[in-house]
């Protein structure tokens, strides 16, 4: 019997590997806009919440957080597909649970543009039908929105349903509305960090997904 009938992933991290193109391009922004350089693992603490959010941390005046927004994705546009990849084993991963006709949808605080980009890159843009991104809900993860809307445009029960990410807001967004999360372990963020939000289920890498979900 089937534990889980909808599967709902994370997308940089999770599916892509993109923290390092993500990391030089705040590097990058930082040194045009003459900000101070800042340590990765700071940079890291807020991967997987909308990019705006993020860098309003680092400068008070709204026009200059819109102006390093335009630098960044200037910078990150233009090493995109040179710099991001699927993590080994994601595609095979989505693909099997898609043929065995789970319920998949991609939850993630980045753009929709951005996200299709990624999705393509890594050979994925035809499977996912569901794509909920930071410009389609007003409170991004950690609140629950995202979730709640990616299961209400699948059909799909929150009891049934499980959350891959490999950050805390995946993880307190996926509990939140009631649905089980899988901490990704292959993505940047250790066991020790995610620890704290007591994941339904530990992964180790993306073919363990298969049989947890499967049985």
């Amino acid at each position: 019997m089937r534990r889980y009938k909808t599967v709902l992933f994370d997308l940089d991290g999770t599916l892509i590997d993109s923290i390092r193109l993500i990391l030089d391009s705040y590097h990058h922004t930082f040194a045009v806009h003459g900000l101070p350089p800042c340590e990765d693992d700071v940079l890291l603490r807020g991967v997987g919440t909308p990019l705006k959010a993020q860098l309003a941390g680092f400068a008070d005046d709204p026009e200059a957080v819109l102006a390093m927004i335009e630098t960044y994705r200037a910078y990150n546009l233009a090493h995109h597909d040179a710099c991001v990849r699927p993590y080994p084993g994601a595609v095979p991963c989505v693909r099997a649970l898609a043929e065995a006709g789970v319920k998949i949808a991609v939850v993630t605080s980045k753009n929709r543009h951005s996200t299709l980009r990624g999705l393509d890159v890594a050979g994925l843009s035809d499977v996912f039908s569901v794509l909920v991104c930071a410009d389609d809900v007003t409170n991004p993860k950690p609140h629950k929105e995202p979730v709640d809307l990616a299961l209400a445009q699948l059909g799909a029960r929150p009891e049934e349903a499980i959350f891959v990410g490999d950050s805390l807001h995946d993880m307190h967004a996926g509990r939140s509305a009631g649905v089980a999360t899988g901490a990704a372990l292959w993505g940047p963020m250790s066991r020790a960090h995610l620890a704290p939000s007591e994941p339904s289920h530990w992964l180790e890498k993306p073919e363990d997904i298969v049989p947890l979900v499967l049985g």
